[in-house]
């Protein structure tokens, strides 16, 4: 009996080192996700979380699988009024590495020292008109094609709706305008860029200030501000603090790229030539081409 033990003892052995080697093969193949609460998806190397302004949600809906396919990556995107998510991520409410803006104002807000630093660089890319969209079953309908929009305003029960000059760049646009032609900003309602839309189709607003590309996209009819002229200008940067910098440069590539180029003309964007504006020397040496500095 007891000469036998050794070679028990060694065939246990072998199969616990058996056992270790394919739970150590297993852990590999299967890593645990990091993070805590950040699902899948965003523990994967190649996702790129993107900022961006909240009139272009049916372009980024296009763009995204383009780019997914393309880089072998993912994007996460979330929208939101320009000027409110420079406040959440100067708060660090949320992280990106990309932030797609609708006015330059909105980059100022995360330049410097006092603002964090989270931006030294942005790149304008194209522009949209601020028009007045409205609802074709308004009672108004026919006074907004036949008269300027400056006096359809004024009348008893018009309902006109913007978003938050404070929040959005589209709301500081639609104050602009109001004060250039002296109508009180009283006469306009606020909601937030999300609800702005559904308001007006559930007939809860007679018409809203939109970008003319948002109107396009949804079919909506509009009217121009005759002698205003104001727009949208779209701008895109990669963060400093950016936890995926490399994802999110590949990212602003496809998006000023000929097939992110061809989305927005889809979308009606106005195209100009891409310009950077802050410190050109912090700009990334993969994007000097694609924004015009090489």
């Amino acid at each position: 009996m007891r000469k036998s033990l050794p070679v028990v003892a060694a065939a246990a052995a072998a199969l616990l080192l058996a056992g270790c080697s394919g739970s150590g093969s297993s852990s590999a193949s299967s890593p645990t996700p990091t993070g805590g609460a950040s699902s899948p998806a965003a523990a994967r190397a190649g996702t790129v979380k993107v900022l961006y302004a909240g009139s272009l949600v049916n372009f980024m809906k296009d763009l995204q699988p383009g780019f997914d396919k393309a880089d072998s990556g993912s994007v996460q995107g979330e929208s939101g009024g320009s000027d409110a998510l420079v406040n959440e991520i100067k708060g660090k409410v949320k992280q990106a590495d990309v932030f797609v803006s609708a006015s330059t104002d909105a980059n100022s807000g995360l330049v410097g020292k006092a603002n964090g630093d989270w931006e030294s660089w942005y790149a304008s890319f194209a522009t949209a008109p601020l028009v007045i969209g409205y609802n074709p079953k308004s009672r108004f309908a026919a006074d907004l094609k036949s008269k300027p929009w400056t006096e359809v305003v004024k009348e008893p029960g018009f309902r006109m709706g913007s978003t938050d000059p404070k929040l959005d760049p589209k709301g500081k646009l639609a104050a602009k305008a109001l004060k250039q032609v002296g109508i009180p900003q009283s006469k306009v309602q606020v909601f937030p860029e999300e609800q702005l839309l559904a308001r007006l189709a559930s007939g809860n607003l007679d018409a809203a200030f939109f970008y003319s590309s948002e109107a396009t996209e949804q079919k909506l009819p509009t009217v121009s501000l005759g002698s205003i002229h104001l727009a949208a200008q779209y701008t895109v940067t990669v963060l400093n603090k950016a936890p995926n910098a490399n994802g999110g440069q590949d990212f602003v590539n496809y998006l000023l790229g000929p097939a992110g180029q061809a989305v927005m003309r889809a979308h009606k964007l106005t195209l100009t030539k891409v310009t950077v504006a802050g410190d050109s020397a912090a700009v990334p040496a993969g994007l000097k081409s694609v924004v015009g500095l090489s």
